[in-house]
């Protein structure tokens, strides 16, 4: 099991908090980190070393229940491929990195090509207003986010289906519903789907 943890997005991760966290939880289970947006929205990948560095000591402290990191930015961040190669270099030894590009720019072979030499997943979001709904395998495990109002049977086996078809080692899928409390009954309803 695993839960994506929003809030770090909002304010750095204390290492205090996260043992907590993890002393909480059973040992498989995995806790997915998004970055904070000082590294992704205010520094947008530049200049980032420092909080970079932060987040990865303070992520580290969760050891084996450390699941991905989700890098997600904003959507007036267009396409920067020198500056997106440069931060990477800062997460070599990161095991499981993810981004979520929200403008659509940065879909295109020559991003798809950089994350595949890096084995960065690319995230798949699905939701209304944003670009690439699609899964695109550029490592060998995914990161989906299924952030839409509602969804049907059909729907979740049709995302099974796609998802399926990608050769994942696994994948790490999150619903997003926290205003409406939907997304555990959704997570359970994709299970069963998937028969996991």
């Amino acid at each position: 099991a695993t839960v994506e943890m929003n809030n770090t997005f909002y304010k750095m991760p204390v290492a205090s908090d996260l043992r907590s966290w993890a002393r909480q939880a059973p040992g498989t289970f995995r806790f997915a980190l998004k970055a904070p947006q000082a590294i992704t929205h205010r520094r947008r990948l530049k200049n980032a070393a420092g909080e970079t560095r932060r987040f990865l000591r303070a992520a580290a402290v969760l050891e084996r229940q450390l699941g991905p990191l989700l890098f997600q930015l904003p959507p007036n961040f267009k396409k920067d491929l020198p500056r997106l190669e440069a931060f990477l270099r800062l997460l070599r030894a990161q095991k499981r990195v993810a981004f979520e590009f929200r403008h659509a720019s940065w879909f295109d072979d020559e991003t798809i090509a950089c994350l595949r030499n890096h084995s960065i997943a690319l995230c798949t979001a699905d939701a209304e207003k944003l670009p690439g709904g699609d899964p695109i395998r550029t490592a060998d495990w995914g990161y989906v986010r299924l952030r839409r109002e509602r969804y049907t049977t059909k729907s979740l086996a049709s995302w099974i289906e796609r998802l399926s078809s990608q050769g994942w080692k696994n994948a790490y899928v999150f619903f997003k519903h926290e205003d409406t409390g939907a997304g555990p009954k959704l997570a359970e309803r994709f299970l069963k789907l998937a028969g996991a």
